[in-house]
C-alpha cells in the first residue's frame, strides 16, 4: 500500500514541475515576441488601429488593436497619457490583460502544489501512526466456522482426546458443578501436514465459538516489548467474546527453552514467552478461553510451558495408518468426478504420507485429469501424480542426456530395485525409472513400505542396504575409479540412519544404551561414535556388493529392460524371470 501512495505522489509533483515550467516559457516567448516600439504604437495610434490599452504601474503598457492583436510598448507614465488615449476613442483599462495559457499555468501549479502538500502531511500522519502502532496486532476471529470432526478424516485418538474440550465450551458451568478444571491448554504436535491447525479449528467449529488463528512469529519483532504488547491484546480481544479458541502455530518461535541469553531476539521471546505464561494463568476455568497450540517439536519447548496449569495435555497427532488414509481419500474425493478408483490400494500405496500430503497428491491428480480434458480422474492419473507429489514432474526435454549416463543412471536404478526385491519382498517396488525429474533426481525407484508402529534393527540394516545399492551397482560395473555422484542422497539418508542406530535408538557399542541428545552437556567426543557409523555402513555395503554381484545376471536384465523402455512398473518388474527373493531361497533350501 505504502509503494501505491509513493506512486500516486508524483503524480502533483510532475504536474507542479510542468505547470512551473510552461509559465515561464509562456511568459518568456509573451515578452519576447509580443514588444514593440513606442514609436510603433504612436502610429498605430494615430492610424486608428488600436481599441484597447491596458495601463498599469508597471513599466511596459499592453495595448489590443483593432483586428485582435496585442503587443508591449514602454509606459509613457506622463500625467495626460490616458485623457490623449480617450480623445482617439481608445477604452482604457486600468489593469493587466488576462493571458488564458499563463492563467491555465498558474491555476495548475497552485492546485498541484495545495495537493502535494495535502498528500505529504497525510503520509507523514500515518507513518507517524504505524510508528506509535508498532505493536498492534490486526487480527480477526474466525466466526461461522462450519467446520467439525467430520470434515477431519482421520486421527479418531486426537479426535476423542478434544471432545471434552468441545463440551466443556458448550457447557462450562456443568464442569464447575463437578468441581473439575478443564485444561487451559493444549498442545498439538507430531509430523508436519498432519491435520494440527485442522483439528484445532474443528474444536471451534463443533463448540461455536470465535476461533484466533495466529503464528508465533507473528509475536516476534525487532523491539523488545511488542511480542509481550501482542499476547495481552489477543487475549483481550477473545475475552471480550466470552468463549474463544486461540490457536498459535508453530509455538516453538516463542516457546524454546530460555538459555539465559543476553541478546536482544533472546530477551525479546523470552518476555514474550513470560505474558503468555502469565495471561494463561490469568484467565480462569469460567471464563471458557482454551489455548490451543502446535509444534513439530516438543521435545525443544520450556518446561513451564508445559506444566499442569499451562498447556497441561498433550496430544500426538500421528502420521496417519491405513485405515485413516482410506478416509481421507475417500473425504479429498468426495464430490469428483472419479472413475475406477481403488482406494484400498491407494491407502497401502501412501504409507506414511501426511493427510496434507495426500490432499495434494489428490489435487495433483484433479489437475491432470483437468488438463486433458478428461471426464473423470482414473487410476493412471492417480499414478502420474504420485510420481509428481513424491519426485517432481518428468523432464520433457532428454535430448542432452548421453547414452553412457543413461547406462549409469540405469544400473544404479536397478542396483536399488534388486536389493530391494531381495531383501524386502513385502515392501512393493512399484516403479523404476531413468527419466529425470524436476526435483533434481537423476531417476528414481519406488518401494511402497509396510505400515509399521516400529522399524527393528534388522529392517534397518537392510534399508542401508537398499539404499547402498546403487553406489554398489555402479562399481561393479564401471569399477571404483568411475563411481558418480549419483549416490548423494542415498549415502546422507544411510549416514542419518546409522548415525540414529548408534546414537539415539541403543543399537551400536560404543554407547550401547546411552542416548546422545541426553549426553551432550557432557561434550563428549563423537570420533568414536563416527568411526563405528563408518563400520557399520562399511560392513552393509560389501554385504550389498555380495548380494549384487551373486544376482549380476538380474541386474543386467533389469538395466536392458529400463534402458529399452526408461520406465519399468511392477507388472514388469513381475514380468523379468529369476527375481526371487532371499527370504524365499531361503525357505526352498529349508
Amino acid at each position: 500500500m505504502n509503494k501505491i501512495k509513493n506512486k500516486y505522489l508524483f503524480i502533483p509533483l510532475i504536474t507542479a514541475i510542468l505547470s512551473l515550467f510552461f509559465l515561464i516559457v509562456s511568459s518568456t516567448l509573451l515578452a519576447k515576441d509580443n514588444f514593440r516600439n513606442y514609436t510603433n504604437f504612436l502610429k498605430d495610434l494615430n492610424e486608428k488601429k488600436i481599441s484597447k490599452v491596458y495601463i498599469t504601474q508597471s513599466p511596459k503598457i499592453n495595448v489590443k488593436l483593432q483586428d485582435g492583436t496585442m503587443y508591449e510598448t514602454d509606459n509613457p507614465r506622463t500625467s495626460n497619457f490616458k485623457e490623449e488615449l480617450l480623445k482617439k476613442n481608445v477604452t482604457v483599462l486600468e489593469k493587466s490583460p488576462t493571458n488564458l495559457k499563463i492563467s491555465l499555468s498558474i491555476s495548475s501549479l497552485i492546485i498541484s502544489l495545495a495537493v502535494l502538500i495535502t498528500m505529504l502531511i497525510k503520509s507523514s500522519k500515518i507513518a507517524s501512526k504505524g510508528i506509535r502502532s508498532v505493536d498492534s496486532l490486526e487480527i480477526a476471529s474466525v466466526e461461522n466456522n462450519n467446520l467439525n470432526f467430520e470434515n477431519v478424516a482421520g486421527n479418531e485418538e486426537a479426535k476423542e482426546s478434544v471432545k471434552d474440550i468441545v463440551d466443556f465450551l458448550k457447557n462450562p458451568e456443568k464442569y464447575t458443578s463437578y468441581g473439575a478444571r478443564m485444561p487451559k491448554g493444549i498442545i498439538l504436535y507430531g509430523e508436519p501436514g498432519t491435520g494440527k491447525t485442522l483439528i484445532a479449528k474443528a474444536v471451534a467449529g463443533e463448540a461455536g465459538v470465535p476461533f484466533y488463528a495466529l503464528s508465533g512469529s507473528d509475536f516476534i519483532q525487532v523491539y523488545v516489548g511488542v511480542g509481550a504488547s501482542r499476547i495481552r491484546q489477543l487475549f483481550k480481544k477473545a475475552r471480550n467474546n466470552g468463549k474463544a479458541v486461540i490457536f498459535i502455530d508453530e509455538i516453538d518461535a516463542i516457546g524454546k527453552k530460555r538459555q539465559g541469553s543476553n541478546s536482544g531476539g533472546s530477551e525479546e521471546r523470552d518476555q514474550t514467552l513470560n505474558a503468555l505464561l502469565t495471561e494463561m494463568s490469568g484467565f480462569n476455568e469460567k471464563e471458557g478461553i482454551v489455548v490451543i497450540a502446535a509444534t513439530n517439536r516438543l521435545d525443544i519447548l520450556d518446561p513451564a510451558l508445559l506444566r499442569p496449569g499451562r498447556f497441561d495435555r498433550h496430544i500426538e497427532i500421528s502420521l496417519p495408518d491405513i485405515s485413516a488414509r482410506e478416509k481421507i481419500l475417500c473425504l479429498h474425493l468426495k464430490n469428483k468426478p472419479v472413475k475406477d478408483i481403488d482406494i484400498k490400494e491407494w491407502a497401502k500405496k501412501t504409507a506414511y504420507f501426511s493427510g496434507a500430503k495426500i490432499e495434494s497428491l489428490v489435487n495433483e491428480s484433479a489437475i491432470l485429469a483437468c488438463k486433458e480434458s478428461s471426464e473423470f480422474i482414473e487410476n493412471y492419473h492417480l499414478d502420474k501424480a504420485f510420481s509428481i507429489v513424491i519426485a517432481g514432474y518428468e523432464k520433457k526435454n532428454r535430448d542432452f542426456i548421453k547414452e553412457k549416463d543413461k547406462k549409469i543412471t540405469a544400473f544404479h536404478e536397478a542396483g536399488h530395485a534388486l536389493v530391494s526385491l531381495k531383501l524386502l519382498p513385502k515392501e512393493k517396488v512399484s516403479k523404476i525409472t531413468i527419466i529425470p525429474s524436476t526435483k533434481g533426481a537423476g531417476g528414481y525407484t519406488l518401494s511402497i513400505p509396510e505400515d509399521s508402529l516400529y522399524q527393528n534393527k534388522d529392517y534397518l540394516k537392510k534399508r542401508i542396504m537398499v539404499m547402498l545399492g546403487g553406489r554398489a551397482a555402479e562399481e561393479i560395473i564401471f569399477g571404483k575409479d568411475y563411481i558418480t555422484t549419483g549416490a548423494y542422497s542415498d549415502l546422507k539418508q544411510s549416514s542419518n540412519i546409522a548415525f540414529n542406530m548408534v546414537s539415539r535408538y541403543g543399537m551400536g557399542d560404543t554407547l550401547g544404551l546411552l542416548n546422545m541428545e541426553e549426553l551432550q552437556s557432557l561434550n563428549m567426543n563423537q570420533d568414536n561414535i563416527i568411526k563405528e557409523c563408518k563400520n557399520l555402513i562399511d560392513t552393509l555395503y560389501k554385504e550389498t556388493k555380495s548380494l549384487i554381484l551373486k544376482e549380476k545376471n538380474i541386474l543386467e536384465k533389469l538395466t536392458t529392460e529400463l534402458l529399452s523402455k526408461e520406465t519399468l512398473y511392477y507388472e514388469d518388474i513381475k514380468g523379468i524371470k529369476n527375481i526371487k527373493s532371499k527370504s524365499e531361497t531361503n525357505e526352498k533350501t529349508a
